[in-house]
């Protein structure tokens, strides 16, 4: 399998060279990790707040318990991850890295989101710098529309300037 992927995909080769596969490994771990960002922007403000509402409606409304139906979206990642990598160690070794990515991702978007923006952990962390402050006041924006159209700021690392945030909130509470 790894001389028929060589043939095909260059790069192949360079994953399995101990020589220059650390560094290769690396990029494509911290490539996939920041487009992780874009991928979870779009399938929260299309999949999440589309068609997937009726799991994600449990994030928008109060709390009951631990666990919230929203939180299988994380179970598909998960299972995205572990698919991944388990290609990756059977053939084209960069997927276990992509597979890194999407699991290191999933935990930095469990800790900030549910820890952090939520604050579901017993310690109750504050914002303390302007990224951070940003984002938390991005997020309660996106939480301020009641239902699944109208929201802004779908993304979770990411935030738009507020004061276009703010606007764009407007606008839309101000449309029929």
């Amino acid at each position: 399998m790894e001389k028929y992927l060589s043939s095909r995909y260059p790069c192949a080769s360079l994953c399995h060279h101990p020589d220059r596969s650390m560094l290769f490994n690396f990029a494509v771990l911290f490539g996939t990790l920041v487009a992780m960002e874009g991928v979870g922007t779009l399938a929260h403000k299309y999949i999440m707040h589309g068609w997937g509402w009726w799991l994600h409606r449990s994030h928008h409304e109060p709390q009951l318990g631990m666990l919230e139906t929203n939180d299988l979206y994380l179970v598909a990642l998960g299972l995205i991850a572990t698919a991944l990598v388990a290609l990756g160690k059977s053939g084209f070794a960069p997927l276990q890295w992509v597979g890194g990515g999407v699991a290191g991702y999933g935990v930095l978007y469990v800790l900030a989101h549910d820890g952090f923006f939520h604050r579901h952990w017993p310690h109750k962390p504050r914002p303390v710098n302007r990224y951070l402050k940003r984002l938390h006041r991005a997020h309660r924006l996106h939480h301020a529309v009641k239902g699944r159209t109208g929201s802004v700021s779908f993304g979770f690392f990411y935030a738009p300037p507020l004061k276009r945030l703010t606007a764009q909130l407007r606008r839309k509470r101000s449309q029929p």
